[in-house]
Order: C-alpha cells, then sequence, then structure tokens
C-alpha cells in the first residue's frame, strides 16, 4: 500500500504531447526535486540537471499550483533550505579546519569561525518562524 505522505517528494511527472530528449522528462524532473531537496534553491538544482531557471519555473506554471509537482516542489525547498540552515549554524558555531602554509610547506591546520554565518543563519532562523528582520525577541 502506498501512502503519499511517506514520501513527500513523490509525483506524478509532468506530462508532455512530444518528447524531447533536451527536455523535461520524467527522469529529469525527478532528478530537479531531488537536488532541490538538498540544496533549496531552485536556480543551482536546475543546472544540476542541465536545464535552465527560466525553463523550471515554466514547467511548474505548467504543472498548475495544485498538482503533485507543485507539492513536491515545495516540500523539496523546505527540506533544502532547512539542511542549508542547520549546516551554516553547524558550521558557525563549530568552525572548519582550514590547512596553512609556509614557504609552499603545509604546516598544519587551524579551526576558523564565522560569525557572519552565524547571524545570517539566525535571521534566516528567525523569519522562518514568522519573525521581522532581527533574530533577537523583541
Amino acid at each position: 500500500m502506498s501512502d503519499s505522505r511517506a514520501d513527500p517528494f513523490a509525483f506524478e511527472p509532468v506530462r508532455f504531447a512530444r518528447r524531447r530528449r533536451d527536455g523535461w522528462t520524467p527522469e529529469r524532473q525527478r532528478l530537479f526535486i531531488l537536488a532541490l531537496s538538498k540544496i533549496g534553491m531552485v536556480s543551482a538544482a536546475a543546472a544540476a540537471v542541465g536545464m535552465s531557471r527560466k525553463s523550471t519555473y515554466a514547467l511548474r506554471e505548467r504543472a498548475g499550483p495544485e498538482s503533485g509537482f507543485a507539492r513536491a516542489w515545495e516540500a523539496a525547498q523546505e527540506s533544502g533550505w532547512t539542511t542549508v540552515k542547520f549546516t551554516a549554524i553547524e558550521r558557525a558555531i563549530d568552525g572548519v579546519e582550514m590547512p596553512y602554509f609556509y614557504r609552499g610547506r603545509h604546516c598544519g591546520v587551524r579551526r576558523v569561525y564565522n560569525d557572519r554565518l552565524l547571524i545570517a543563519a539566525l535571521r534566516a532562523t528567525h523569519r522562518a518562524r514568522g519573525g521581522s528582520g532581527g533574530w533577537r525577541d523583541e
């Protein structure tokens, strides 16, 4: 028994009267939704499957706002943004290891922290919860 709630990215691909090898095939549509679920950015997901941002939005319009494709798009984009926010917060708090060199020789690594990244992630999280531009309690 299949339940659509089990896979929020499941959808019926948008059908076309004429099938093009370089167009929006059902497989390419699925790969786009998968890419969008990882990063949350339409332009990057479209580029990942070899399509333009413009054709991606045209596909969504063709599918319609109540289509399975549009619902999968929304779920994938939300998932991607959540992943990006958590990754940004983790990197800002834990830092990232950066190698350092002296006279062309690797001397070690140092941990670099990014306060701007943390502030940006906190603001995005606050806005997602319905807050205004600032991230502090008002």
